[in-house]
Parts: C-alpha cells; structure tokens; sequence
C-alpha cells in the first residue's frame, strides 16, 4: 500500500561539540580521539547500540551467531547488481575475502536457527570512503523467517528500539553533540509503519529533476540526491521498494512474476538509505535463473543453490551500518568522524617514530 504525507526532513541545528576530524590519521590524530568528548559519547552510544540490539533480536526469537571474518562467498560477486568490489585476503596460504556481508553465512544460520538469527561485525568493500560511505564498517544483519512485511516490520521496530534507547540513555549529551534531539522523538513516536513507495512511484515523483535517478538502460537506480529529495516529498523515514532487479544483487527474490523487480526494500532517513534489506530466493531453480540474468558464474555459487535445493526456506534479511545511524543520530555530516579507530587514509606513509593503534 502507497503511503504518501508532505512532511519533510528538519534542518539540523549546528552541533555544540564538533569532532576533532581525527579521520586523516595524521600524527597525533588517535591522542585527539581520545581526549574528545565526541569519541567518548561514540564510545558510550556502541556499547548501547550492541546491548539494544541483542535485547531486541531475543525479544523476537532470534538467536546471535558468531561467524569467522573470512568468507569464500561474497555478496558483491561480479556481475550486474553490484556496487563495490571485495578485499581478498590470504590466510595460511589460502586466498579468501574479507566478508562484505554476513547475509550468506545467516542464511545458513537460518537452518540452524529457523526462528531467525543476527550478528554485528566487521564489513569490508573495495570503495574509496567518502562523506557518507567507509570502506570498514561494523554491520548489523539478520535473518528472519517470512517475506519482506515480516522484514520491514522487525526493522522498524528495531530502529525505533535504537533511538528509543539512545533517547532514554544520552538525550542529554546527544544535545550537547548533536544540538537538537526532535529527531530522535519524531522516530520513536511514529504511529504505523514508516511510508511506503515502489521504485516506479519514485521514478514518477522525480520526473524532470535531473540527477536524481540513474538510468543504465537495462537499469535504474536512485542517486543520493534522488534519496534526499524523496524524503523532502514524501517524510523524513521512508521505504522505496520494488527497485529493477537487475540493480541489485542477484539474491533478491524476484517481486513479480515478470521478475522485472526485487522484492527488496531500502530505509531511508539521515543521510539517505540507512538500512538495505529484501527477501531471499526460496529454492535453487529461482538462484539459477537470477544467477543467469545477472551474469554471474554459477559455479562460484553451488554451494548456495545446493543449499537452497536441499533446505528450502522463505526467509528475508537486513544490513545496517552503524555508523551512518550513529550520523543520524548525531545530526552529523561526515561518515569519517564516526569510527572510534580511523581506517582512512591507511595508504600515508608517516615516519617510522610515529606510532598508530
């Protein structure tokens, strides 16, 4: 159902505690870190992050996994659909990837765990990091049994948990960081479910504005500008669904019998999209055929349709990364201040007398 308001996104308030723009990792740069009220408040707001986060998943009947940080399965493989590359490592002589996802992995969890199972860790892509994007981030995944109604419901509840939690815990310092908390309140006291438009009806209300939707001719996506400017139309948290299965990965399932579309879903609010998510293909003979229209090898991915084959499931999933709701939460406008240990600019070479953690 298509939900449509003209509420719009508030003008953020300049913040009274700025960051010490420790990111460049220049000399010194982790001492400032450590003496910033910032870093401390970002210290504090994790640890409620991962409490919240487990209380949450338990309260729905999920079960938390603990997986390696290494995977033979990437969900950013080669082939249409894909927005990064991966990071390959090498371990004990074997040559592996770094996880950009977990999703995989929770899905196999999820024969384990039928009631549903979630971890936050470490993910790696191959991107360089920018004002809304890091190339080493901490994600926040699950996997749910049921179609994405059931995943947009867990999802709502859980961002509203979040904000709840950071709300009751550190309003007041958030304040004093952030310089306005209303964000926070109007989330937490949403009534129903967040608005809700398809792909195509984004398309439509961004007809004529140019720079908001990005054609490839087989097809379309939205730019950050797009995002932006359908929060303005429509309200500041959002869903687009249904987006052209072809722009993204090829695990979505398909949204219709056509399989033009994804039956997948994107948050938006902050910056843009928070949290991506969508429902799982059920059984292999649907892989197989993504798979092909994708142009992804299948052999690179047997082990998934075998597992699809035997156990078939109808399940559904998120990622969500944590430092761009921690952006939102902070009212902030650079992804690169949020980390508590920097990763950017790992490529300076600094003196050999200049230590780093």
């Amino acid at each position: 159902m298509t939900i449509l308001d003209t509420t719009t996104t508030a003008s953020v308030k300049p913040a009274a505690v700025r960051p010490p723009h420790a990111w460049g990792n220049e000399p010194g740069a982790f001492l400032k870190a450590l003496e910033s009220p910032w870093y401390k408040l970002i210290a504090d707001l994790q640890d409620l992050i991962h409490s919240t986060t487990a209380e949450y998943a338990a309260s729905r009947g999920l079960k938390a996994l603990y997986l390696p940080l290494t995977v033979r399965t990437i969900t950013c493989p080669t082939g249409l659909g894909s927005d990064s590359e991966p990071v390959p490592v090498t371990v004990n002589g074997v040559d592996t990837y770094l996880p950009d996802s977990n999703q995989f992995m929770l899905e196999y969890g999820m024969r384990l765990a039928p009631g549903g199972c979630y971890n936050i860790m470490p993910s790696f892509r191959g991107e360089e990091p920018d004002t809304t994007h890091l190339n080493q981030y901490s994600h926040s995944e699950a996997e749910i049994p049921g179609g994405i109604d059931d995943l947009i419901d867990y999802v709502e509840g859980y961002v509203k948990a979040l904000a709840g939690a950071a709300l009751e815990t550190y309003g007041d310092r958030i304040e004093q960081a952030a310089g306005d908390t209303s964000h926070l309140s109007r989330m937490v006291d949403h009534k129903g479910h967040f608005p809700r438009i398809t792909f195509e009806e984004a398309v439509s209300l961004l007809e004529g504005d140019d720079g908001c939707v990005r054609d490839e001719g087989s097809w379309r996506t939205l730019t950050r500008r797009g995002e932006h400017k359908l929060m303005e139309m429509v309200n500041e948290f959002m869903w687009v669904t249904h987006f052209d299965h072809l722009s993204v990965p090829f695990y979505q399932a398909f949204g219709d019998e056509e399989q033009r579309t994804a039956a997948n879903a994107d948050l938006f609010f902050g910056m843009g999209e928070v949290v991506g998510s969508g429902e799982r293909h059920a059984d292999a003979e649907q892989i197989r055929k993504a798979l092909a229209m994708h142009q992804v090898p299948e052999r690179d991915y047997a082990w998934y349709a075998e597992m699809k084959q035997a156990l078939p499931m109808r399940t559904s999933g998120f990622g969500m990364g944590l430092e761009r709701f921690l952006m939102w939460v902070l009212n902030h406008d650079d992804i690169r201040d949020v980390p508590l240990v920097s990763r950017v600019d790992e490529d300076k070479k600094w003196p050999e007398s200049v230590h780093r953690p």
